[in-house]
């Protein structure tokens, strides 16, 4: 159950590839919602391995990346998977997708954005996609770990979820 005070909510983060946005945001969130927040990341078609601009990028914001992989989704669709709370997409594609069933009929949301990846050119155009892409999750990731969790329905959880979408840092 959502409300239980104390016990750490987790997040499952996907996106097609499992490469870049998902695994900034699974770091991004393990950071600020440590001890509130455990976040893992997944890809409907992972790309098997984990964008170096996006490593970089975590880095340079003192992140670690050590066990950061690109997953599938069926990896968190077992029973001997942990649990989730909560299922956000953060790429319109796998939003567009059969996603498994979760065990527990988590939460979910879809807070859609660019694909730093898919940034061709320069390498100071394609930093600055990743720099921005962080910038965005790392807003969005606060905002969520900001909620009264505990205090909050599940109705009331769901659509702060939703707005969260629309927040812009």
């Amino acid at each position: 159950m959502l409300a239980q005070k104390n016990v750490p909510k987790n997040v499952l983060i996907l996106c097609t590839g499992n490469s870049a946005r998902s695994i900034m945001a699974e770091a991004i969130l393990n950071a600020v919602g440590k001890g509130r927040f455990v976040a893992f990341s997944a890809g409907s078609r992972p790309a098997g391995t984990v964008n170096p601009a996006a490593l970089r990028q975590l880095q340079s914001a003192g992140h670690a990346i050590a066990g950061l992989r690109s997953k599938s989704w069926d990896e968190f669709a077992t029973t001997k998977a942990p649990r989730m709370d909560i299922v956000i997409t953060v790429c319109d594609s796998a939003a567009k997708e059969s996603c498994p069933l979760w065990q527990g009929a988590p939460l979910t949301a879809h807070w859609g954005m660019p694909d730093p990846a898919a940034v061709k050119g320069p390498d100071a155009e394609v930093r600055k996609a990743f720099e921005d892409s962080y910038r965005v999750l790392q807003h969005k990731m606060k905002l969520l770990v900001d909620l009264p969790v505990a205090r909050l329905d599940r109705g009331d959880l769901q659509k702060k979820l939703r707005e969260i979408a629309s927040a812009h840092s």
